[in-house]
């Protein structure tokens, strides 16, 4: 595997986390308990963010900028 494949397999895995996330915000809102719902759903906030960080460096990668910086 090279590097642009690998690239490309990331972000489809990160595509799959996604939908994935997405998903379980409708589930959460069925806890019936307001207090594990804001917390699940900050949970998955910060999934979904941190899924759109690896995307960037993807993103920066595939361009030809390897920085680090986002």
């Amino acid at each position: 595997m090279n590097r642009d494949e690998a690239a490309q397999q990331l972000r489809g895995r990160c595509d799959e986390i996604s939908r994935l996330v997405t998903s379980m915000h409708g589930d959460a809102k069925h806890l019936e308990s307001p207090p594990a719902q804001a917390e699940i759903l900050k949970a998955l906030f910060e999934l979904t963010r941190q899924v759109e960080v690896v995307k960037k460096h993807l993103i920066r990668l595939q361009k030809g900028d390897g920085s680090t910086l986002v």
